[in-house]
Formats: C-alpha cells, sequence, structure tokens
C-alpha cells in the first residue's frame, strides 16, 4: 500500500516542479488544435462557394466563346491573364479612363500608413523596382519607427485613461482596486468596440454603396487587428465623392483606432488575473540563478564604486599642486639633528 502512494507522491512533485514545462507544453498543443479547426471550419464553409464561383466563370467562358466564335480561346486566356495580372497590381480595365489613380498623394499617403502599421490591404502594389526596393527600406526603418511611437503614445494615454481613474476609485471610494480595474477594462473595451468598430462600420455601410453592415464590420476588425486582407478596401469606388478628403480620414481612423486597441489591450494585460494566468507559461527562475544575479549586480555596483573612486583620487592629484617638499625637508632637518 505503501509504494503505490509513494509512486503518486513522486510523480505529483514532478508536475509541480516542471508545471511552467507541461503548461507550455499543453499551450503549444492547444495552439496548433486551435490553428486546426480553423482551417477545417474554412475549407468546409468556403470550398463548396469557391466551386460554385468556379461552375459559374467556366459556364460564362463557354458561353462567350460560343457568341464570339472568331475569338480563339488562347487569345482569350492570354487576355484574361493580362487583366488578372494588372487588377493584382491594383489596375482595372472597367471604366479605366475615368477610374481614380492608385498613386496620386492621398492614394500613397494610405499605401504608407498601411505599410507602417503592417496592415497591408494589397490592393495597391509597387509596380517599379526603384518603388519595390524603396518599400523595402521605408519598411525596415518604418515599422521600428511606428512601433516606438505607439508605445510611447500608449504608454502616455494608459496613465489617464486606466491607471488613475482606477486608483480614484480604490483610494476615494474604497472599492477593491482587483474589482475596479476588471469593470473598468470591460467599460472601455465597450466603449472602444462602440466607437472604432459599430459606428465606423454604419458609416462604411451608408458611404460605400456596395457594403452591407457586417462587410463593414468586417473590413472593421479585419483592419484594426492589423490582417488587411484586402477584399475590402473603401475609397475605390468610381463615383467616390471627396475621394481625397474620404481617403485621409480612412488613414487618421486606422492610425486612432490602432492606437485605441493598443489601450485596451494593455489594459487588459494588466489584470491580476491575466497576469496570474500569463506566468503559467513562463520559464520560473531558478534561485541559484537570482543568487549568481544579485552577485553579480553587487560585484558590478563595488567595481562601479571603486572605479569612480579612484577616479577622483586621480582628479585630485591632477588639480593639486606639485609641491611636496614638506615630507624631504622635515627629514633633512632629523638628519641635522
Amino acid at each position: 500500500m505503501l509504494q503505490p502512494l509513494a509512486g503518486c507522491s513522486s510523480c505529483v512533485r514532478l508536475v509541480e516542479r516542471h508545471r511552467p514545462a507541461w503548461c507550455f507544453a499543453f499551450l503549444v498543443l492547444g495552439y496548433l488544435l486551435f490553428l486546426l479547426f480553423g482551417a477545417v471550419v474554412f475549407s468546409s464553409v468556403e470550398l463548396p462557394y469557391e466551386d460554385l464561383l468556379r461552375q459559374e466563370l467556366r459556364k460564362l467562358k463557354r458561353r462567350f466563346l460560343e457568341e464570339h466564335e472568331c475569338l480563339a480561346e488562347p487569345q482569350l486566356e492570354q487576355f484574361l491573364r493580362r487583366v488578372l495580372e494588372a487588377s493584382n497590381y491594383g489596375v482595372s480595365v472597367l471604366g479605366n479612363a475615368s477610374a481614380p489613380w492608385n498613386w496620386d498623394f492621398t492614394s500613397a499617403l494610405f499605401f504608407a500608413s498601411t505599410v507602417l502599421s503592417t496592415t497591408g490591404y494589397g490592393h495597391t502594389v509597387p509596380l517599379s523596382d526603384g518603388g519595390k526596393a524603396f518599400c523595402i527600406i521605408y519598411s525596415v526603418i518604418g515599422i521600428p519607427f511606428t512601433l516606438l511611437f505607439l508605445t510611447a503614445v500608449v504608454q502616455r494615454i494608459i496613465v489617464y485613461v486606466t491607471r488613475r481613474p482606477v486608483l480614484y476609485f480604490h483610494i476615494h471610494w474604497g472599492f477593491s482596486k482587483q474589482i475596479v480595474a476588471i469593470i473598468h477594462a470591460v467599460i472601455l473595451g465597450f466603449v472602444t468596440v462602440s466607437c472604432f468598430f459599430f459606428i465606423p462600420a454604419a458609416i462604411f455601410s451608408a458611404v460605400e454603396d456596395d457594403w452591407n453592415f457586417l462587410e463593414s464590420f468586417y473590413f472593421c476588425f479585419i483592419s484594426l487587428s492589423t490582417i488587411g486582407l484586402g477584399d475590402y478596401v473603401p475609397g475605390e469606388g468610381y463615383n467616390q465623392k471627396f475621394r481625397e478628403l474620404y481617403k485621409i480620414g480612412i488613414t487618421c481612423y486606422l492610425l486612432l483606432g490602432l492606437i485605441a486597441m493598443l489601450v485596451v489591450l494593455e489594459t487588459f494585460c494588466e489584470l491580476r488575473e491575466l497576469k496570474k494566468f500569463r506566468k503559467m507559461f513562463y520559464v520560473k527562475k531558478d534561485k541559484e540563478d537570482d543568487q549568481v544575479h544579485i552577485m553579480e549586480h553587487d560585484q558590478l555596483s563595488f567595481s562601479s564604486i571603486s572605479d569612480q573612486a579612484a577616479s577622483m583620487k586621480e582628479d585630485q592629484k591632477a588639480t593639486e599642486p606639485f609641491v611636496t617638499v614638506q615630507p624631504a625637508t622635515y627629514y633633512d632637518g632629523c638628519i641635522n639633528n
């Protein structure tokens, strides 16, 4: 009876000792299963629609060739291939004479904002080799610069939006800081979703001719989450009014919405429950490592103090005049006596 109990207790101690490793293994397994689950759902939902679209295109192509017998199928294939290549670069043959340019200033500003925010819709891409090379250099410099800018902005906003209100209710009203933080995070999330998802979705569904509310909400979520699939891009209609002003407004909306999303995420990450949940998957520091770090820190501080003392002595020697004759004269006097 005692041996099985001893074996179970040793197994429990082994699991507790390596608990972060087990949690991390379950995290990796759960992520892979979630990835496979998404692939299965997307495939089962979208594959029938893709099949119907392929059949419809085959019927249209066959009917077009039957109505135009003078046109050979290879010629039509070559024309369609060229049209699709141009469409991938953001150039369409439909009403191309009156279509808006893809690289005027407002469109280029919108493209630069999507590059720096890593949204990247893909509806407009550089055509020339020089543009592609500049896009690489611009992204290498601009993306870290954008991360630095967003971090600095969010750090300042979260003090006034999250930390001070929670501390105010905790001190002046006597509420629990943990409960106030949870309620504040929920309210902030609701306000952000309303201001940057529901209201813009209603505006986009009214301004864009072919968008309903679900498609507009889908665009807002895909954009502010920096996924940027590019299947819905505002301001690309041929009869779009005030297109330049509309593009500038969308650029400002993307930047402000991204800042708001980061503020909400940072607010939720500061909750105590989420901090405890995240620590389950982190590697725990051993006591020996902590002692080594403390000893290294003490050695560095002691060496820095000794270096400072030595440098101060050298500075004093450098500033003192070279008059050190008194000990020698005193020694000579002693000899004479």
